[in-house]
């Protein structure tokens, strides 16, 4: 395949154009999900293809193809070439890209052991008893276990040199159980909501999560989620668990400085942001405590690669440094527009799709707290715990989320159980008031595999590090 890539790449160098890349994606997928003890589906997918992007005389062409011939594929590299020359004729600026160094390399995330060759009926075995240790209840009317697996391998060629292979192994799963009575239904999850936790490892991971472990008590807290009383409607001194400041992130920081957004170029799915190019380096965008950075390198997240789909190195940049906004995600065509480099962020949803600027791992860095200090110095609030519903407006300013659980603090420790709770903001005004963060010890980069972005829809795999963090002065309620 690299020959292949290379003799289109060459023949598209004698074509004059300005720049031009060849990216192969071989990705295979397994899912498995297991639902009240009945085995609901099981899928392996296998697809792969060669997208090819040409930039001619300042305007970007594309297209792509599964048909790996050298014949077609320099068939596709023409169809780019004729794109890209039409383009010319609507094109406002010409597009600049950044410098960049062309790396000959090949990467490979850690996997101890292959997810892909673990006995199917192994893995099946072992949702099939979560899901019978779920229902052991007559009130849980609904539990679920599943899994996924990615087996991910690329090969990226450029005009300028740049030959790269990058082979990535991706594992996640999870469970919940929804209990119901009368016409009251709730859920609790483990070890995340909306499919669990994922990560650039093996098998190991699934080992590492447990679930056995945790089945029971996931179970027992649906049910008093039945009998719990409703979140009182205040304004209060909140604490965020890992998990659900890991969603915070993702909404309120890791979309907003997506430069892409901010440029008005890509505005699907929520629409653009509130960090215009005037806040950079100027706006208080959290309080002393809170750094924000986004992260390729960190071990083992989802967002951690060794090269983004433009041959950029992964890398650690500073989102927010000491509550200051000093920095957005970017790429190649947008890093010039703010006098800078890309910063490596530019990813697609396959061979089929032209790279845009997706989130990496975007972390809030630990502070100093252990959560047992933490919540014995809150005096009066509510520890808000796992996502369960979630909205913001089209600038990424008002917020609200729902969490599956919240349990009442008073004079430092946690009491009664909260259901349908609910907290509300505006982004600056939260993140400043936020007063304390958890250390390391409760620090951990979740997975998040189901970031939408684009039209068409790409479906990016993202992580957060995070850990509890409290806030003061904020909103809570019930939802309806």
């Amino acid at each position: 395949m690299k020959d292949k890539l290379i003799e289109c790449i060459d023949w598209l160098r004698g074509k004059g154009v300005n720049y031009a890349d060849c990216r192969f994606v071989r990705r295979e997928k397994e899912a498995l999900r297991v639902a009240d003890t009945h085995v609901e589906s099981f899928s392996r997918d296998l697809n792969a293809g060669v997208g090819i992007r040409v930039l001619f005389d300042g305007a970007w062409g594309f297209a792509a193809t599964a048909l790996l011939t050298p014949a077609q594929l320099k068939k596709t590299a023409g169809q780019a070439l004729q794109i890209a020359r039409a383009s010319t004729l609507t094109k406002h600026e010409p597009v600049k890209l950044a410098e960049q160094e062309a790396f000959v390399d090949h990467y490979r995330s850690d996997c101890k052991k292959d997810p892909f060759e673990v006995p199917t009926e192994d893995k099946i075995n072992l949702l099939m008893q979560v899901t019978e240790l779920l229902r052991k209840s007559k009130k849980i009317k609904t539990a679920e276990a599943s899994m996924d697996f990615y087996r991910t391998n690329k090969l990226f060629i450029s005009t300028e040199g740049a030959e790269i292979e990058q082979d990535i192994i991706e594992s996640g799963g999870g469970f919940y159980a929804v209990a119901f009575q009368a016409n009251e239904a709730q859920r609790r999850s483990y070890p995340n909501s909306f499919g669990g936790d994922f990560t650039t490892r093996g098998y190991e991971f699934i080992e590492e999560l447990r679930f056995l472990d945790h089945a029971e008590r996931v179970r027992e807290e649906a049910i008093a989620l039945l009998k719990a009383s409703p979140c009182p409607s205040k304004e209060t001194t909140i604490i965020i668990s890992a998990p659900q400041m890991a969603l915070q992130v993702h909404e309120s920081c890791g979309h907003p400085t997506e430069l892409d957004r901010v440029l008005g170029t890509e505005i699907s799915l929520a629409g653009g942001s509130f960090l215009t190019l005037d806040k950079l380096n100027q706006l208080k965008y959290g309080s002393d405590i809170v750094n924000i950075t986004a992260d390729a390198t960190v071990p083992g997240g989802l967002g951690t690669f060794g090269y983004d789909d433009e041959g950029v190195k992964a890398q650690r940049n500073p989102l927010v440094r000491n509550g200051l906004f000093v920095g957005y995600l970017t790429s190649r065509e947008t890093a010039p527009v703010i006098n800078q480099c890309s910063n490596g962020t530019m990813r697609a949803d396959g061979w089929n799709r032209l790279p845009i600027i997706r989130m990496t791992n975007i972390n809030l860095e630990p502070g100093e707290w252990e959560i047992k200090d933490l919540i014995a110095d809150t005096k009066d609030g509510i520890y808000f715990d796992l996502n369960k519903s979630w909205s913001i407006d089209d600038r990424r300013l008002n917020f609200q989320f729902g969490v599956e659980v919240a349990w009442e603090i008073k004079n430092g420790v946690l009491g009664r159980m909260f259901k349908n709770a609910t907290y509300t903001g505006i982004t600056p005004a939260f993140w400043n008031s936020c007063d304390a963060i958890c250390n390391k010890n409760h620090w951990h980069v979740w997975g998040v595999p189901n970031c939408g972005k684009g039209e068409p829809m790409q479906i990016m795999h993202v992580a957060h590090g995070a850990s509890p963090a409290r806030f003061r002065n904020i909103k809570v309620g019930v939802s309806k």
